[in-house]
């Protein structure tokens, strides 16, 4: 009976199955990046995407006009007075004009705009000392209303006296250009148009400089004896109130239009009906500019105003971008360095297998 030929049964091939299947999986596992490298790579990708988040949508939501705001400016400078005990007009005396504006927190909050209240004080030698607005000369108050984005007046939130009109008045729009404003001025109750004039430097800080005039303008009337105004025969009398202004030169911070310096020459008279020359000078002054404290404080406001803009839009998109390019490009190398290694070792170790 013949010999029966011993089956032969693939008793190897699950060995040589697993072996040539190592290689393929070590293959896989040795082209996975270096950690170290997939981390750069990510903060670069990160960095370039916040770079036009930071100009484009940062970067303009921080440009409103703050709502917590309490400032006082004050205006000094010689000039003319009407007293009224002596019933004259005192020349050559100083001047003073404070003005202080506080936001009104909860009225911009709930509105969205920018609310601020304004008083406003014009003190003589004799008043100054008593420092109480109701003993000033004059005494206004103001309750000023605008878009925190565009600086524009907005008639709400029971702004007053008046509807306030132009482009700026206590401070202009953000990104202040070289062209001309309308700049609202108080005692008129009418936008006086600047031009601008150059740049001028305020207390080592450079910004633009505008410039503009009020000719002589009716601006009200006022019950006076007549004999104030050259009308003895008449006892009291409506007479007109009119009002110039020679000089007004306004510093503004270029990027914040925080007014940094202001200098003005109102002029207040007294005429009789429908006459053409003045009879009395209420108030004349030659030159109120702000005080040197209060050139220090503005150009402390705005240039730390300033620096804050600068930073989210122009320092942090800046160095975003180019911080995001270097770690994009140099995660991107180290990745493709940390894969060619490994992969020529892994062909190899198949070669070899």
């Amino acid at each position: 009976m013949p010999a029966r030929t011993p089956s032969h049964t693939p008793s190897h091939t699950p060995s040589r199955t697993t072996e040539s299947s190592a290689p393929a999986r070590r293959g896989a596992a040795g082209r996975a990046a270096p950690p170290g490298a997939l981390a750069v790579l990510g903060l670069g990708v990160f960095l370039l995407a916040l770079a036009p988040l930071l100009a484009w949508y940062v970067a303009p939501r921080a440009k409103v006009t703050p709502i917590d705001v309490d400032v006082t400016t004050v205006f000094t400078g010689t000039g003319s007075y009407f007293d009224t005990g002596a019933l004259r007009t005192r020349d050559r005396q100083k001047i003073t004009i404070t003005r202080h504006v506080l936001g009104d927190v909860a009225e911009s909050e709930r509105s969205g705009r920018a609310v601020w209240d304004v008083s406003t004080t014009v003190d003589t030698p004799q008043t100054l000392p008593l420092r109480d607005p109701r003993k000033a000369f004059q005494w206004t108050t103001e309750r000023w209303v605008t878009d925190r984005q565009t600086n524009a007046p907005v008639h709400c939130c029971e702004e007053a006296p008046t509807r306030f009109d132009g482009d700026a008045y206590l401070k202009f729009p953000f990104d202040v250009q070289k062209k001309g404003y309308r700049w609202w001025d108080s005692t008129l109750g009418a936008a006086v148009p600047l031009r601008f004039a150059g740049t001028r430097e305020v207390q080592g800080y450079r910004g633009y400089r505008f410039t503009g005039t009020v000719p002589p303008t009716r601006a009200g009337s006022r019950q006076v004896p007549g004999r104030l105004v050259g009308r003895p025969r008449q006892g009291q009398i409506q007479a007109e109130e009119w009002y110039a202004n020679s000089g007004i030169e306004l510093v503004v911070e270029q990027r914040t239009g925080r007014i940094i310096d202001a200098t003005i020459s109102p002029l207040k008279t007294l005429r009789a009906p429908g006459a053409r020359r003045d009879a009395v000078t209420l108030l004349h002054g030659d030159r109120l500019r702000f005080t040197p404290a209060t050139q220090r404080a503005q150009v402390r406001l705005a240039r730390a105003d300033s620096d804050k803009l600068a930073l989210v839009g122009r320092t942090l998109p800046v160095g975003a971008a180019v911080v995001g390019g270097v770690l994009t490009v140099a995660g991107a190398a180290w990745v493709a360095r940390g894969r060619g290694p490994r992969r020529q070792r892994d062909e190899q170790g198949q070669r070899e297998e």
